[in-house]
């Protein structure tokens, strides 16, 4: 008989497909629907799961048991060696039922919700994963702003008189006597971010990658959560702390990295559309439901948002004629900024490996 570890994983899309992978019960609609999911770059799914599982030699098969809810986590500890949490709570409560627990994996970086001193009393191992995903969330963030800001999805392949013309420019050659001939087709309203402020709505695991990028451009970063963070913190990541009311005025850009939740569900609404700067862009890369959304068409209708980043829709898929795409300062993308699928698909992997390592040690 096998001796299968136990690890009890939040029930969140991506860690719950650790079940899955390590699971040795074959479903074969399970296996079919996660085939679908990543066919576009993985087109041999079952190889890629054999090669993961072969770097994480040891721990296939295990039990993994979901939880979604501090209750279910409790009651599911008890035998478990191993833990992997994106946001539940590990604390004192948790790790006295946890009798062989042997480690910690946090699904991202950010500690807060994993009590360090308990675990470390108990010498319990803590591990982190800095998640691909968020990498490529931010990466998609900043490039929908430096868009907007060149005006690069309105100009792109249009190199005839005609098509610019077309496309509303007022193309001619300027005096090459006298100047450069740069920008002959004569696109204004373009800007630069460095020296802007960009305004973080929630510094967690995506808000930090994208301070990171935003510094290394040389903005200024203020951000906004509910709870503010240690000075040192704040230093690391180059970000100053404000409140909602005044990083919405204060910024040239924001960008909220929140998850949709009631608490968040609008939480841009005609009122702080109207506390932003005239001109300001707006990009949101979580659930579109975070900002209002006719205020948001008022906004952009009345000229005061000077531009929209979005890349999950309010509905999936959306209307070719919805009133959000006749403005050209929009680009409206198909909730594709964590890509590419490999991207999840390697988190999970080295996830695995370095419980493997863990355990084994």
């Amino acid at each position: 008989m096998i001796n299968k570890e136990i690890i009890v994983a939040e029930n969140d899309p991506f860690p719950r497909l650790l079940q899955a992978f390590l699971d040795p019960q074959e479903d074969a609609e399970r296996t079919a629907a996660i085939a679908d999911f990543v066919a576009h770059e993985i087109p041999d799914y079952p190889r890629w799961l054999a090669d993961a599982r072969a770097r994480a030699p040891g721990l296939y098969p295990a039990e993994v048991r979901l939880v979604s809810s501090q209750e279910e986590l409790r009651a599911a500890l008890p035998g478990a060696r191993a833990v992997v949490t994106e946001s539940l709570n590990i604390g004192d409560a948790e790790l006295a039922l946890a009798d062989r627990l042997k480690v910690v994996q946090k699904y991202g970086t950010v500690l807060r919700n994993i009590d360090m001193q308990a675990c470390a009393a108990r010498g319990i191992k803590v591990l982190t994963l800095r998640r691909r995903a968020n990498v490529g969330c931010a990466e998609y963030a900043f490039g929908l702003m430096l868009m907007l800001a060149k005006r690069l999805n309105e100009t792109p392949n249009l190199l005839s008189m005609e098509q610019l013309t077309a496309a509303g420019f007022t193309p001619k050659h300027f005096d090459r006597r006298y100047t450069s001939n740069s920008n002959w087709v004569r696109v204004g309203g373009m800007r630069n971010v460095c020296g802007a402020t960009l305004g973080i709505i929630g510094l967690g695991e995506i808000g930090r990658e994208l301070a990171t990028r935003a510094h290394a451009f040389g903005m200024n970063i203020v951000y906004y959560q509910r709870t503010r963070l240690p000075a040192a913190d704040e230093r690391e990541w180059h970000a100053q702390y404000r409140t909602l009311d005044a990083l919405l005025a204060e910024s040239d850009w924001v960008c909220p990295t929140v998850p949709l939740t009631p608490a968040t569900r609008h939480l841009i609404g005609r009122d702080q559309l109207a506390r932003m700067k005239r001109g300001a862009g707006l990009v949101n890369i979580s659930r579109a439901d975070i900002v209002e959304r006719h205020a948001l068409h008022d906004a952009l209708a009345g000229g005061h948002l000077g531009g929209l980043g979005l890349d999950t829709f309010y509905e999936e898929p959306g209307s070719a004629d919805d009133p959000l795409l006749k403005f050209r300062n929009v680009v409206i993308t198909q909730r594709i900024a964590a890509q590419p699928r490999l991207n999840a698909f390697g988190d999970l992997a080295q996830l695995m490996a370095q419980l493997a390592a863990a355990l084994s040690g």
